[in-house]
């Protein structure tokens, strides 16, 4: 069975808004290339699907635009041909080596991890939440950013139910950030 693995940049408040912790640099993009390249497919929700397509879909052109960093390109190019799997009970379609799930959300899940593979790959707030209710994350991964955000959305609200985690994985950047990585207990 593939595991599933939710991963997210959170401050040290618990915000997991996108743009609350510090930029990104070249050592954390070469980190979250190596997290992406070890996934099979990555799982979004429309929202999340839809700010990492305006951001990493590579344009018509073939050409990265010039706010793109050279150090960037290895995470553009990862993300961009990935498979992806799209949540969404609104969206028309999903064009970006993408299919839309809809439906039985638990169901869809779980017949993506019995599939042949290395794992799959979660991000965003809304999805993971659901997905960690419905006890179908295998892995946890927090890219702590050294930052108080003070405000936003913070991460996992609303959680039905306490999740012990077990520490498996813990790496330092010379930014400060500190990635863990936890397993349900």
């Amino acid at each position: 069975m593939r595991p599933l693995r939710y991963s997210i940049n959170v401050t040290l408040d618990g915000c997991c808004h996108h743009e609350a912790g510090l930029p990104p640099d070249e050592e954390s993009m070469q980190y979250w290339t190596a997290q992406l390249a070890r996934a099979d497919a990555l799982l979004f929700g429309r929202v999340t699907y839809e700010m990492m397509e305006s951001a990493w879909r590579r344009p018509a052109s073939g050409t990265w635009p010039d706010w793109v960093e050279p150090w960037q390109v290895p995470f553009a190019e990862t993300i961009d041909r990935a498979k992806k799997h799209v949540v969404s009970s609104t969206l028309g379609d999903a064009n970006w080596n993408a299919e839309l799930m809809r439906g039985d959300l638990e169901q869809a899940v779980r017949r993506l991890k019995q599939e042949p593979g290395e794992g799959l790959w979660v991000g965003g707030v809304t999805l993971p939440l659901a997905l960690a209710d419905l006890g179908l994350i295998d892995e946890y991964e927090f890219f702590v950013q050294p930052v108080l955000a003070g405000r936003g959305p913070t991460l996992l609200a609303g959680l039905r139910e306490r999740i012990e985690l077990q520490l498996v994985d813990r790496r330092e950047f010379r930014s400060g950030a500190v990635a863990m990585r936890y397993r349900p207990a």
